[in-house]
């Protein structure tokens, strides 16, 4: 199977260290959703990344719908998030709020990038969802005495966690504020030394 998708997309990073932690092997095909739009759309008629496409062709789109079906490859005791319950709704919680964060990281972005004015009322909203969510993911992180979001055990809500303050600080140098978010900064210091998350990176790149 094949990745479609670049690793400095927070969304596209995930599922790729997903499937490394998982020992599934995929090509990557590190696709620009401008530069190469008609590569995507053909496999993604929306030309988003991340696009998954398993081995029998079948696609698959939207990290946590691509999640869903890595997770359904290994065994209960190997999965990245419980297979029902408690603990399995507030890692998928966890991991919206990080993945909304991420989005609107992007959107903020964006509206500099691509604008030629920006709206100061878009920008104000932005950044004050986005301080929102580190706000509660510091308080929840800070709550937990393990090393890692669920345990002892790496997950799901630690990557989407790690990848969306990786790009946060990538887009928005400045924006993440290690003194008011210290356990969030200790959190991405933590999985960002981890092999995996070495290997599985990229430095920021703007569209031209």
């Amino acid at each position: 199977m094949f990745l479609i998708g670049q690793y400095d997309s927070p969304f596209v990073r995930r599922v790729a260290i997903a499937l490394r932690l998982y020992g599934l092997p995929f090509e990557q095909r590190p696709w620009s959703v401008f530069g190469d739009a008609e590569k995507i759309a053909a496999y993604n008629p929306l030309i988003r990344v991340p696009t998954l496409v398993l081995d029998d062709g079948e696609v698959l789109i939207e990290s946590a719908a691509i999640l869903d079906h890595l997770d359904g490859l290994v065994s209960p005791d190997e999965a990245m998030i419980a297979r029902a319950g408690n603990a399995r709704r507030h890692t998928l919680k966890t991991c919206a709020l990080a993945m909304g964060l991420a989005d609107k990281a992007v959107s903020l972005f964006y509206e500099g990038a691509l604008h030629r004015e920006k709206s100061a009322v878009w920008v104000e909203r932005c950044a004050r969802q986005i301080a929102a969510v580190l706000d509660v993911l510091e308080a929840e992180r800070a709550d937990r005495a393990g090393p890692w979001w669920s345990g002892e055990r790496i997950g799901h809500a630690d990557v989407a966690v790690a990848v969306a303050l990786r790009f946060l600080n990538d887009a928005h140098p400045g924006r993440f504020e290690r003194e008011r978010w210290p356990a969030l900064g200790a959190h991405s210091d933590r999985c960002e030394a981890l092999p995996v998350f070495r290997e599985i990176a990229q430095a920021f790149s703007p569209p031209a």
